[in-house]
């Protein structure tokens, strides 16, 4: 890509950030705690309807202090070995339900690496690792978890702009608001895709008129190697450590040991 072409995606980027800040303070002041949870949330509601955007999914929700404690213990998943890790997330099983999932889907797999260029082993360690292929996807509505994440202050502007996706989501039709479910952070499907990222990175491969990350096993799959793709994933390239492609697992997640994880099993899935 052309640096002209790198300046105008981040200057689009830093005006979006600036817009999404503004929404948030908008929105109204940020808490620690839910005593002005309900006030922010009518706030919001205001400002996200005189934006055109439908916040009627919003009815009824509630400050989750669950989702508040998880997101301060985050950093206690990845610690320990990557060996350790790996137990936890990419167990042999895992290992040997990939590698049947190889043969079984080689034809979904090979069209999808035509397209965007990504291995399909890397496509099934993402799979396995995020839920389990689509096992563990959770079945928790995304607007309680989304909402509480944008009105703390932590990274409010950024969860808000997950907020505004998600409504947008439903608005449009795209994924109905009764089924926007997940693990219980805002993520959408079998990859745990952030609304934005569905917005801007989910793909209809099977054809069937739906970017559907819930059910379609192809929808999920073609749309991360999408997404893998849009980060400037390099079609055949390596992704161990020291290699083309292993930058872009930080795409997908910023944590180290996640990223070696992935690799790691992509590694042994390919073998």
């Amino acid at each position: 890509m052309a640096i002209l072409a790198k300046g105008r995606i981040f200057a689009a980027a830093a005006l979006a950030a600036l817009m999404t800040a503004g929404a948030a303070q908008a929105a109204g002041q940020c808490g620690n705690d839910g005593s002005g949870f309900n006030a922010w949330v009518g706030a919001y509601q205001a400002d996200a309807k005189a934006r055109g955007i439908d916040t009627r999914p919003l009815q009824g929700i509630k400050y989750e202090t669950g989702v508040i404690k998880i997101d301060r213990a985050q950093h206690k998943a990845f610690r320990g070995s990557l060996e350790d890790f790996m137990q936890r997330r990419a167990p042999a099983s895992y290992v040997k339900k990939a590698k049947g999932y190889m043969k079984s889907e080689a034809s979904l797999l090979r069209r999808i690496e035509q397209r965007f260029g990504v291995q399909p082993e890397v496509l099934l360690a993402i799979w396995g690792m995020e839920t389990g292929f689509g096992a563990n996807s959770g079945n928790k509505s995304v607007f309680g978890p989304l909402a509480t994440l944008a009105y703390d202050c932590r990274r409010s502007a950024f969860f808000t702009n997950e907020l505004d996706s998600a409504l947008i989501i439903a608005q449009k039709g795209y994924i109905s608001a009764a089924q926007m479910k997940g693990a219980g952070f805002g993520e959408l499907g079998q990859t745990q895709f952030l609304p934005s990222k569905y917005l801007e990175y989910a793909v209809d491969f099977d054809g069937d008129g739906h970017r559907d990350l819930i059910r379609s096993r192809a929808d999920v799959l073609a749309s991360t190697a999408n997404f893998l793709r849009g980060h400037g994933w390099q079609p055949g390239g390596g992704y161990g450590p020291g290699q083309v492609n292993y930058k872009h697992w930080n795409d997908w997640n910023r944590a180290t040991i996640y990223q070696q994880a992935l690799a790691e099993f992509a590694r042994r899935i390919a073998n």
